[in-house]
């Protein structure tokens, strides 16, 4: 029998011998598993590339998941397990540590599949969210781009979208807000300042997101020259903003829209004050879309007569707030107009020019101008050119 010292000093050595054991057994399974999982990865990786293992909305059976900024990985292990695409939360969150995938979560909508192991619901979830780029053209309208937004294939609620759009106190980071006035009959408190741009956004970006990245661009593209430009013209951006957006909805040409511009400043310059009024069929139109209708190139009386404070035949000065989103040219024609132009009547000739004129006479000819070359063109279009036959070597027959 051992002496009991001996025993002692054995069984230490045992227990050594054990720790050292397991120690170079977790080692080597740890060893095993970073490098299983490293081509497991690298496996998923490539199913990405050859579409073998690509999940998004067209998939049959496609779950969204959306991850929302500031989720920790403890929030998406619950979300998974409520959707019943785990069944352990203690688990997922492990192997996400153990992963490298802690933190690595990227915020936005993703899509999922039942069946899917952890391994490849943590690989997804790392991977860029699905999003859509969406273009709006210089002119467009608040319920335009609703209209190309939801085409996209966002989700957000119209409803929410319009509350947001008047509630400027949500927005009060932008120094241009601060300026906007709330004016009696104004249609949406910020329309006319979501910057006309290409834009990258989630399908389930919510309104507020989606109009805060529209606001940041405009604020990036208001310089603080424009703002001391519009107080020695005796006005605010706001207003600013407002005469760009009837400009722009006049015309897309640079130098016209410098002169469109310096017949509204004419007009609301004018010690006439009968001239005060900006007479714009840009404005009629846009209260023809409010009331449901299509623009229209010839106005009839009775669009001239809609009783709307963004009737510039109706009501003098600007109206109360933008009618579209005007792009850069047409706030810079709005800040400085053309200089040595005494025009105080425009009309479009027709041809996708603009005629100006100083006075009403001259202007009734350049109605007449552009009447003979809307018919012109409307006869055109109706009796189109009978195509001439050709033989085979190309030659008139």
């Amino acid at each position: 029998m051992l002496p009991k010292k001996l025993k002692v000093v054995f069984n230490i050595f045992i227990v050594l011998l054990l720790v050292v054991s397991f120690a170079i057994m977790g080692v080597y399974v740890g060893y095993n598993y970073v490098i299983h999982q490293e081509e497991r990865f690298t496996e998923l990786e490539a199913g990405l590339e050859d579409g073998s293992f690509s999940v998004d909305m067209n998939t049959e059976g496609a779950i969204p998941f959306v991850i929302r900024t500031g989720d920790m990985t403890s929030d998406i292990a619950d979300k998974l397990f409520e959707l019943g695409l785990i069944d352990n939360t203690f688990m997922f969150s492990l192997l996400s540590k153990v992963n490298g995938f802690d933190g690595a979560y990227q915020a936005g909508t993703h899509y999922l599949l039942e069946g899917l192991d952890y391994d490849e619901i943590m690989f997804l979830l790392t991977q860029r969210s699905v999003s859509v780029t969406v273009t709006f053209p210089e002119g467009i309208t608040y319920e335009e781009m609703k209209t190309r937004l939801h085409e996209a294939g966002l989700t957000f609620s119209d409803e929410e979208m319009d509350e947001c759009m008047d509630s400027p106190n949500l927005f009060t980071d932008y120094s241009f807000v601060s300026q906007i006035e709330l004016t009696e009959g104004r249609d949406h408190v910020l329309s006319g300042y979501l910057f006309p741009d290409t834009y990258e956004f989630d399908i389930n970006a919510s309104a507020q997101t989606i109009i805060s990245t529209m606001l940041n661009n405009t604020e990036n593209k208001l310089y603080d020259e424009y703002y001391e430009r519009a107080a020695s013209l005796g006005m605010t951006m706001d207003q600013i903003m407002t005469l760009a957006s009837i400009i722009q909805s006049e015309s897309n040409n640079m130098t016209d829209m410098m002169y469109i511009s310096s017949v509204f400043r004419n007009r609301m310059n004018s010690a006439d004050e009968s001239m005060h009024y900006l007479g714009s069929d840009a404005t009629i139109n846009f209260i023809r879309r409010m009331n449901g209708l299509d623009p229209d190139i010839i106005l009839s009386a009775d669009d001239l007569s809609l009783d709307s404070p963004y009737n510039t035949y109706m009501y003098q000065g600007l109206p109360p707030g933008p009618i579209c989103m005007p792009g850069v040219d047409a706030i810079q024609a709005a800040l400085y107009p053309e200089p040595n132009s005494n025009y105080l009547y425009f009309c479009s000739d027709g041809q996708g020019g603009t005629l100006f004129a100083v006075t009403l006479a001259e202007h009734e000819a350049n109605v007449a101008i552009f009447q003979a070359n809307y018919q012109a063109a409307l006869e055109a279009a109706a009796n189109p050119p009978e195509e001439t036959a050709e033989t085979e070597t190309g030659e008139p027959g």
